[in-house]
């Protein structure tokens, strides 16, 4: 069956053909024009739209790599369906390289936005008018914010069996049940009934290359999975994600200077030492004890720390050592000698 017409920003994509489209966004006070890019790949045959974005918060680049990787791809040529690749939707952020707009909001809880509102009002209305509403499921690429790494993972609603079916299909070690947060594109997505993952790896500001190649290699996963592309013989097993519930940060015990003990990825047991904070000349040295067994899917990699200060991710799983095998699989699978990259 011949796949349909795309019409963005006013402009039409006829099947078999590829385009970007820039849409426009609030300009600078310098009188420079802004515009949001957005490449749209119209298969000849129809099949599902899936929309990917990126650079939600503006310092976040890992995603902007995934994306530019993604759309490089030679297999892109045989796609089925529609996809709408957005590698930077926080235009002014990724210019400030800032995880917020120039109006200091935070576009991920601006959704869905309004046409004559705020700058961050504007842009999510944008997204979702042109993109999202469009889109029968769709991955939005995040990292760890400043200073901080992230393990890469999926988070979504798996109470959903469609969303859950779909995070399993993706290909990362850990899957995190997220609840919705107020605002957030996600939570949008799910109110319109457009199954959605977020997916996060990294550091902001950083390349990651174990991060960008688990992205770029989860979303061909998902449009393999999907019908959009055609599907690859099996060499090995499929990954099989374990699934964390819940998830706490260990906070800094007092302030001072952070010695790490534990790595991203690495599997820990209730009482293990994850860091000592010590003050400037070594004469006060405070362990931060874990709380529980699990295993560390996020850190700070700042030296420094206020007392309270969030320094380390623990995520809870039924079977820690279960998990500990997955990320092990994982990491052989890309190559890696270690995940904390």
């Amino acid at each position: 069956m011949k796949n349909r017409i795309v019409t963005v920003g006013g402009e039409t994509v006829q099947p078999g053909t590829r385009r970007i489209v820039d849409l426009p966004v609030a300009d600078l006070y310098t009188h420079t024009s802004l515009k949001m890019p957005v490449q749209i790949i119209n298969g000849r045959r129809a099949g599902p739209t899936l929309f990917v974005t990126a650079a939600i918060h503006g310092d976040e680049i890992n995603g902007v790599e995934i994306i530019r990787r993604l759309l490089r791809l030679k297999t892109l040529a045989s796609i089925r369906g529609t996809l709408l690749a957005v590698p930077i939707v926080n235009v002014h952020g990724f210019l400030d390289q800032s995880r917020y707009l120039p109006d200091r909001r935070d576009l991920n809880r601006s959704f869905p936005g309004s046409e004559k509102g705020s700058v961050a009002a504007r842009l999510a209305h944008m997204l979702v008018t042109e993109v999202i509403n469009q889109s029968d499921c769709g991955i939005d690429l995040h990292t760890g914010s400043l200073h901080r790494s992230n393990l890469p993972q999926i988070r979504a609603n798996l109470g959903d069996p469609r969303t859950r079916e779909l995070a399993q299909l993706f290909g990362v070690p850990v899957l995190l049940n997220s609840g919705m947060r107020d605002g957030s594109l996600r939570q949008y997505a799910a109110e319109k009934g457009v199954p959605m993952l977020l997916y996060e790896a990294g550091e902001a500001l950083r390349f990651d290359e174990l991060a960008i190649r688990a992205g770029t290699r989860g979303i061909l996963n998902l449009m393999r999975q999907l019908g959009m592309l055609p599907r690859k013989p099996v060499r090995r097993p499929q990954l099989e994600p374990v699934v964390a519930n819940q998830s706490s940060w260990a906070r800094a015990p007092a302030s001072g200077i952070v010695r790490s003990m534990a790595r991203l990825g690495q599997t820990v047991k209730k009482g293990d030492t994850l860091a000592i904070v010590s003050d400037p000349f070594g004469e006060v040295a405070t362990p931060l004890p874990a709380r529980h067994d699990g295993i560390v899917i996020g850190r700070s990699n700042l030296p420094l720390a206020h007392e309270g200060d969030a320094l380390f991710n623990i995520a809870r799983f039924d079977d820690v050592e279960d998990a500990g095998d997955t990320l092990e699989d994982f990491r052989i699978a890309h190559g890696h000698s270690s995940i904390d990259t």
